[in-house]
């Protein structure tokens, strides 16, 4: 079902030109969640990975909804960190299409269980310029941005130039000289700040909300300390998902609720 947001949308004021329409399918609850967006490369090395990963999954284990674009690398990375439930993607193209298509699965889970907008009619096939018009209501919607690998001339560095023109904190991971220069010019430049210890960084925001509903009944099987494969064929993705937003740990083959 493709339906369009009949109601405003705060953030999306501070985009100069308010969109026309807005098309979503999942979840609009996720709107009046604390939102932090998170972008960088398509490309992101090891450690960009790892620190994207695990910056998105201690934030949505705090109750904060993760937004991104979808994309490969760093967009995908934040929304799979988050878990497709505490998540909203904003597509460059119709919202019944899946682009990128290596994302597809991914792009659905969230279709499903989070959110998923656009501002374009159905069937529209993503260009340059609906990229930048994407990146435009990504940074929108987040409290803060957060780059976490980006070149110097990349679409995200455009997206920190709607966020400095929104008034948005920028925060960036810290990177070796050569690495990530996009990112190294906006510390040198003063219009970013560094993120040196995640749990740190995550402590700035307070326990927003707990994403554990005790009377879920998943969460009741998990607290019987099921065995890990048990669960899984019970409950499918869920189980990898909790796992990955700090819900659950797994010791000895048995799921233990954190």
């Amino acid at each position: 079902m493709h339906t369009m947001i009949e109601f405003e949308v705060p953030e999306f004021l501070s985009i100069k030109k308010y969109p026309e329409k807005i098309y979503y399918k999942g979840n609009l609850d996720l709107l009046n969640r604390q939102k932090v967006s998170i972008i960088g490369s398509r490309k992101p090395n090891q450690y960009t990975q790892q620190m994207t990963h695990h910056l998105a999954s201690e934030l949505s284990r705090i109750g904060i909804c993760i937004v991104s674009g979808g994309a490969m690398g760093v967009d995908a990375i934040a929304h799979r960190g988050a878990g497709s439930d505490s998540t909203i993607v904003v597509l460059p193209c119709g919202i019944d299409l899946h682009y990128p298509a290596v994302n597809k699965s991914l792009l659905e889970n969230i279709e499903n269980n989070g959110l998923s907008m656009s501002q374009f009619e159905l069937s529209f096939q993503a260009t340059n310029w609906s990229f930048v018009v994407r990146n435009s209501l990504v940074v929108a919607l987040g409290e803060v941005l957060i780059v976490t690998q980006a070149d110097i001339n990349s679409g995200s560095m455009r997206s920190v130039e709607f966020a400095l023109e929104m008034g948005k904190k920028i925060y960036v991971l810290p990177h070796r000289i050569g690495d990530s220069e996009g990112t190294n010019r906006l510390l040198s430049d003063g219009k970013a700040e560094p993120i040196y210890d995640i749990d740190t960084f995550v402590g700035k925001f307070g326990m927003v909300h707990s994403k554990i509903d005790k009377n879920d009944p998943f969460v009741l099987f998990c607290a019987t300390q099921p065995v890990y494969e048990e669960a899984v064929v019970k409950f499918g993705d869920r189980v990898f998902e909790a796992e990955l937003a700090g819900i659950i740990e797994v010791k000895n083959g048995r799921i233990n609720v954190v």
